[in-house]
């Protein structure tokens, strides 16, 4: 997720605190690695409608925006001129070539005063569509084709859908009850969920891989990588955290396999047919899972609602997300 405001490098320059998208090139590798997939492949067509909801919304924004109009006197700074009102704001206020802060705002940018002060929580979901520039987008929607279109293949729309939108809405949660003056958007906490939902997808399904340790090593890898670059500069990975823990917990409620031989039994004697569908761990972990997630999210926008802030509570989180060096500081606030 992106947000306007937040850690000031000394350098100067824009204030822009994205979520930086998950590098999902070789995720693929630990579904390739099943003992047998005896799973429908469904067509995946959610997806892509995600990644076509995400440029639209993106266009709007910069119509709206209109950087010659709203920047008269400096439409010299305006980048990209030749496109007109779809042009982006200067390079010194949005490096990511996106619209101003203003207008993110004004189309449902995550903000913790309007969230809780002005009562307007649709941000914590509208902001998930937003974008702060059109390399934020094309990073996070490359990442969402990536992860998103073969795990839609494997489990479907309406699993992979449930995953990607309740991740985005808990890693706004997370985002807001730890981040205050800064205003967020993006999909990258629905991104870390898809993440979050094929660790623990290979969890629940331990038994019927074939290349156990490979496929978790190699997905270890890439989320360890990925949420690592969030202690970078103007990078909320509060909101990555969030996205990837509720994930986490929806691939155990979600994307269980049956075990082994459920679906080839139909052709044994009733004598010899397994009795459950499921291993009894997988239930247990569904179980546990599903209380997890419900209290964890009521907890949290109970806390999120009453004002209270997160590093009241957690006063170590703040490396979480920024670890100041000799070029940048971090502002915990």
């Amino acid at each position: 997720m992106s947000s306007m405001g937040g850690r000031d490098l000394e350098s100067g320059g824009t204030k822009n605190t994205s979520r930086a998208p998950p590098q999902a090139a070789a995720v693929s590798s630990s579904s390739s690695s099943y003992a047998y997939d005896p799973e429908t492949h469904w067509t995946s067509w959610l997806v892509p409608m995600f990644v076509v909801a995400n440029i639209a919304v993106f266009i709007v924004a910069m119509y709206i925006n209109d950087c010659p109009k709203n920047n008269i006197g400096l439409q010299g700074n305006c980048v990209a001129r030749f496109l007109g009102r779809f042009s982006f704001q200067p390079l010194r206020e949005n490096p990511l070539l996106g619209p101003s802060s203003s207008t993110l705002r004004k189309m449902g940018g995550l903000e913790w005063d309007n969230v809780v002060n002005k009562h307007q929580a649709w941000r914590l979901v509208t902001c998930i569509w937003l974008h702060a520039g059109i390399i934020h987008l094309l990073a996070n929607m490359l990442s969402l084709v990536f992860i998103g279109i073969r795990l839609e293949q494997q489990f479907g729309f309406v699993r992979i859908g449930i995953i990607y939108l309740v991740s985005g809405f808990g890693g706004s949660v997370l985002s807001t009850l730890f981040i205050r003056n800064n205003i967020s958007v993006g999909a990258s906490g629905a991104l870390f969920g898809l993440l979050g939902a094929m660790l623990s997808e290979l969890f629940t399904n331990w038994t019927i891989y074939s290349n156990k340790a490979m496929a978790l090593i190699t997905l270890l890898v890439i989320i360890v990588i990925n949420l690592a670059l969030g202690i970078l500069p103007h990078v909320d990975n509060f909101a990555h955290i969030g996205g990837f823990l509720t994930g986490f917990l929806l691939g155990f409620i979600l994307l269980p396999r049956p075990q082994f031989g459920w679906l080839e039994q139909r052709h044994l004697p009733a004598g010899v047919r397994l009795k459950s569908k499921y291993k009894a761990y997988q239930y247990v972990l569904w179980i546990l899972s599903l209380l997890l997630l419900i209290a964890g999210l009521s907890i949290a926008l109970v806390m999120l609602f009453r004002g209270e802030n997160g590093y009241d509570h957690c006063h170590w989180c703040h490396y979480l997300t920024c670890v100041p060096t000799s070029k940048w500081k971090c502002n915990d606030t």
